[in-house]
């Protein structure tokens, strides 16, 4: 195996690269925190609580209609290569949404079934119908960013992804407030201000990444026949990434899909902000350091380097940084929310103190979950996910069962965290296999 002169974290322009991909997601995160100060007040937690599920069926969905392909550009061997999985991806999404709008479209605008509560049933007001015909341009928007990203991620523009998550940010947060105003207050603007907002800036987002595409130079003349090379060569994304990752993130939403049936969604809209919050700045450093690291490990692995260093130095440098950060957020949890977001947020501390000890593992566990696309372990990680739903769903269980949320919740955290440390360990092991295999 050959070996690097540059392997060293800090030595070489991962961590520049890793700074341009961050500075853009802080500035989007940070006008959506700074804006998170004002729609508490405008919004009630009942009002975060229904958004919080809306955006639950999202999460589930977008994985389904891309098929996970976009994860196979960065694997791709040459642009065209890129392109044709990349078209194969979104032609997918496209086809798959308005599969999706159809059957909503008949089903709501039937009057049989709608986004309400914590699930589907019988609606009594437009404005729901509204939230659930929502999510199908929703999930098309979310899986066409996923695929551009992906693109300009092998590409190693970083500064457009940058762009383009703080143009969606901004004008997500400038929709939410307009429809959050006290003059709209009694209004269904208000009532799917936060859904209608976030799709919104969305749509902002996919338009300066077109934007940005259409100036480079790649291979536009793509054929069916090279789509489905691709989709035959790139076959584990659909067969095992993808059910993986939805099973995760089933398992993930289980109390915006399932508790929030039986509890008051006031106490969900509780749990979501604390979940936004503890999960946001994670999401800032895991969408760049995930994507930098895939795509410098990826090559190494092409090139049969050592990526050891690599991975030890990541891991280092991200547990000393962040360890400070974390403890201090769990000592003074109350204080901070409720001095950011109002009275009406009295509550949030708690689920942030249950939240952080597997936010703290799932740091690590997260940012290195590239590593069983690299070495095509996707069913073996597959299995770790069946067990974390099966634990999930055993906590939600007990927490109706007892009838408390925060028991619920306190056990949904704890099983999140056991399998994010069995991961780290998983995928350490195959770094060292890969390490013995190329000495």
């Amino acid at each position: 195996m050959k070996r690097d002169t540059k392997t060293g974290f800090l030595h070489s322009s991962f961590f520049k690269d890793g700074l341009s991909l961050i500075s853009g997601n802080v500035w989007a995160q940070a006008i959506t925190f700074a804006a998170y100060m004002l729609l508490s007040r405008l919004f009630s937690p009942e009002d975060f609580g229904l958004y919080n599920i809306f955006y639950s069926y999202i999460d589930v969905l977008v994985i389904v209609s891309t098929c996970k392909y976009e994860m196979a550009v960065v694997l791709a061997d040459s642009d065209r290569e890129a392109m044709a999985v990349s078209r194969l991806a979104l032609r997918l999404n496209t086809i798959i949404s308005l599969v999706l709008l159809s059957v909503l479209a008949i089903v709501v605008v039937g009057g049989r079934i709608g986004l309400v509560g914590g699930g589907l049933a019988s609606l009594s007001v437009w404005p729901l119908s509204f939230i659930a015909l929502l999510i199908p341009p929703m999930v098309f928007f979310c899986g066409t960013t996923r695929v551009y990203a992906a693109l300009f991620n092998r590409m190693r523009r970083f500064g457009h992804i940058a762009l383009s998550e703080v143009v969606g940010a901004t004008s997500g947060v400038v929709f939410k407030i307009l429809f959050g105003l006290p003059r709209l207050a009694s209004s269904a603007l208000h009532v799917v201000g936060l859904p209608l907002g976030t799709v919104l800036g969305k749509v902002a987002g996919n338009v300066n990444y077109l934007l940005k595409l259409r100036k480079l130079d790649l291979p536009r003349d793509i054929s069916s026949s090279e789509r489905k090379a691709m989709s035959r060569r790139f076959r584990n994304f659909p067969l095992f990434t993808m059910p993986k990752d939805l099973i995760n993130s089933l398992s993930y939403n289980l109390p915006f899909l399932w508790l929030a049936i039986y509890f008051d969604k006031a106490e969900v809209g509780l749990f979501s902000l604390a979940l936004t919050f503890t999960f946001r700045p994670i999401n800032i450093f895991n969408t760049a350091f995930e994507k930098l690291l895939y795509v410098r490990v990826a090559e190494k692995v092409r090139a049969h380097k050592t990526i050891k260093s690599d991975i030890m130095s990541f891991v280092k440098y991200v547990n000393i940084v962040s360890l400070p950060f974390f403890i201090v957020l769990f000592l003074f949890a109350d204080a901070i929310f409720g001095f950011l977001f109002g009275g009406q947020w009295d509550g949030c501390g708690y689920y942030i103190r249950c939240l952080l000890p597997w936010v703290y593992v799932m740091l690590t566990s997260s940012s290195l979950m590239f590593i069983s696309n690299i070495f095509s372990k996707q069913r073996t990680e597959f299995m770790f996910y069946i067990v974390l739903l099966a634990l999930r769903v055993a906590a939600i269980v007990v927490g109706i069962t007892c009838y408390d949320f925060r028991l619920a919740i306190l056990l949904f955290s704890l099983s999140g965290m056991a399998i994010s440390l069995l991961l780290i360990m998983w995928y350490m092991s195959l770094v060292g296999k890969y390490e013995r295999q190329g000495e």
